[in-house]
Protein backbone atom coordinates (compact mmCIF):
# COMPACT_ATOMS: atom_id res chain seq x y z
CA UNK A 1 0.00 0.00 0.00
CA UNK A 2 1.19 3.49 -0.83
CA UNK A 3 2.05 5.68 2.15
CA UNK A 4 1.15 9.37 2.32
CA UNK A 5 4.85 10.35 2.49
CA UNK A 6 5.35 8.92 -1.01
CA UNK A 7 2.66 11.14 -2.52
CA UNK A 8 2.42 14.33 -0.44
CA UNK A 9 3.68 17.68 -1.60
CA UNK A 10 6.37 18.72 0.85
CA UNK A 11 6.85 22.35 -0.19
CA UNK A 12 3.57 23.83 1.00
CA UNK A 13 2.49 27.43 0.58
CA UNK A 14 1.05 28.58 3.93
CA UNK A 15 -0.34 31.65 5.64
CA UNK A 16 -0.53 32.75 9.26
CA UNK A 17 -3.80 33.60 11.07
CA UNK A 18 -2.84 37.30 11.10
CA UNK A 19 -2.11 37.42 7.35
CA UNK A 20 -4.34 40.05 5.68
CA UNK A 21 -7.14 38.31 3.80
CA UNK A 22 -6.22 40.26 0.67
CA UNK A 23 -2.77 38.59 0.71
CA UNK A 24 -4.35 35.13 1.02
CA UNK A 25 -6.69 35.84 -1.89
CA UNK A 26 -3.78 37.05 -4.01
CA UNK A 27 -1.80 33.89 -3.19
CA UNK A 28 -4.72 31.65 -4.17
CA UNK A 29 -5.09 33.45 -7.49
CA UNK A 30 -1.42 33.91 -8.37
CA UNK A 31 -0.27 30.46 -7.28
CA UNK A 32 -3.33 28.70 -8.73
CA UNK A 33 -4.09 26.75 -5.57
CA UNK A 34 -7.51 26.17 -4.03
CA UNK A 35 -6.56 26.36 -0.36
CA UNK A 36 -3.81 27.27 2.06
CA UNK A 37 -2.94 25.68 5.40
CA UNK A 38 -2.88 28.21 8.23
CA UNK A 39 0.03 27.73 10.62
CA UNK A 40 1.59 29.40 13.66
CA UNK A 41 5.26 30.45 13.70
CA UNK A 42 6.27 26.92 14.79
CA UNK A 43 4.36 25.33 11.84
CA UNK A 44 1.54 24.04 14.07
CA UNK A 45 -1.61 23.70 11.97
CA UNK A 46 -4.38 26.00 13.24
CA UNK A 47 -6.70 25.97 10.24
CA UNK A 48 -7.10 26.06 6.51
CA UNK A 49 -8.46 28.78 4.26
CA UNK A 50 -10.02 27.70 0.98
CA UNK A 51 -11.78 29.19 -1.99
CA UNK A 52 -15.03 28.03 -0.45
CA UNK A 53 -14.26 29.87 2.81
CA UNK A 54 -13.61 33.07 0.87
CA UNK A 55 -16.66 32.96 -1.38
CA UNK A 56 -18.81 34.57 1.34
CA UNK A 57 -16.75 37.76 0.99
CA UNK A 58 -18.74 38.61 -2.13
CA UNK A 59 -21.89 38.95 0.00
CA UNK A 60 -20.30 41.00 2.79
CA UNK A 61 -20.85 44.74 3.00
CA UNK A 62 -17.92 45.75 5.23
CA UNK A 63 -14.42 46.57 4.07
CA UNK A 64 -11.78 43.88 3.88
CA UNK A 65 -8.99 46.25 4.98
CA UNK A 66 -8.91 44.99 8.58
CA UNK A 67 -9.84 41.37 7.84
CA UNK A 68 -7.34 38.58 8.33
CA UNK A 69 -7.16 34.90 7.49
CA UNK A 70 -8.36 34.18 11.05
CA UNK A 71 -11.72 35.77 10.14
CA UNK A 72 -12.38 33.24 7.35
CA UNK A 73 -10.33 30.10 7.98
CA UNK A 74 -11.82 26.75 8.88
CA UNK A 75 -10.62 25.62 12.29
CA UNK A 76 -10.39 22.07 13.67
CA UNK A 77 -8.82 20.74 10.50
CA UNK A 78 -8.45 16.99 10.01
CA UNK A 79 -4.90 15.95 9.11
CA UNK A 80 -3.11 12.72 8.31
CA UNK A 81 0.34 11.41 9.15
CA UNK A 82 3.07 10.74 6.57
CA UNK A 83 2.85 7.07 7.58
CA UNK A 84 -0.89 6.77 6.87
CA UNK A 85 -2.23 4.88 3.89
CA UNK A 86 -3.22 6.82 0.77
CA UNK A 87 -6.42 4.78 0.45
CA UNK A 88 -7.55 6.24 3.80
CA UNK A 89 -6.80 9.77 2.59
CA UNK A 90 -8.71 9.13 -0.63
CA UNK A 91 -11.73 7.82 1.28
CA UNK A 92 -11.63 10.86 3.56
CA UNK A 93 -11.56 13.30 0.65
CA UNK A 94 -14.43 11.48 -1.03
CA UNK A 95 -16.54 11.31 2.13
CA UNK A 96 -16.01 14.97 3.06
CA UNK A 97 -15.85 16.61 -0.35
CA UNK A 98 -12.61 18.44 0.48
CA UNK A 99 -9.97 19.21 -2.14
CA UNK A 100 -6.93 18.81 0.10
CA UNK A 101 -5.81 17.56 3.49
CA UNK A 102 -2.78 18.69 5.50
CA UNK A 103 -0.16 16.16 6.53
CA UNK A 104 1.22 16.61 10.04
CA UNK A 105 3.86 15.09 12.25
CA UNK A 106 3.41 15.92 15.96
CA UNK A 107 0.87 18.61 15.02
CA UNK A 108 3.29 20.39 12.69
CA UNK A 109 2.68 20.74 8.95
CA UNK A 110 5.02 18.57 6.87
CA UNK A 111 3.04 18.33 3.63
CA UNK A 112 -0.30 18.33 1.90
CA UNK A 113 -2.21 15.88 -0.28
CA UNK A 114 -4.63 17.20 -2.87
CA UNK A 115 -7.06 15.54 -5.22
CA UNK A 116 -4.52 16.13 -8.00
CA UNK A 117 -1.89 14.17 -6.04
CA UNK A 118 -4.32 11.25 -5.87
CA UNK A 119 -5.00 11.44 -9.61
CA UNK A 120 -1.23 11.34 -10.24
CA UNK A 121 -1.01 8.26 -8.00
CA UNK A 122 -3.83 6.59 -9.92
CA UNK A 123 -2.00 7.31 -13.17
CA UNK A 124 1.21 5.84 -11.81
CA UNK A 125 -0.29 2.75 -10.17
CA UNK A 126 -3.09 1.89 -12.57
CA UNK A 127 -2.20 3.21 -16.00
CA UNK A 128 1.56 2.75 -16.04
CA UNK A 129 1.21 -0.80 -14.68
CA UNK A 130 -1.12 -1.64 -17.55
CA UNK A 131 1.57 -0.57 -20.01
CA UNK A 132 4.17 -3.05 -18.73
Amino acid sequence: MTKVMEVMTKEVLTVKPETPISVAIKLLVMERVTGLPVVNDDSTIVGIVSEKDLMRILMEKESLKEKTVRDYMTKNVQSFSPDDNMVDVCKFLLDHNFRRVPIAQDGKLVGIVSRRDIIKLIWKEKYELDQI
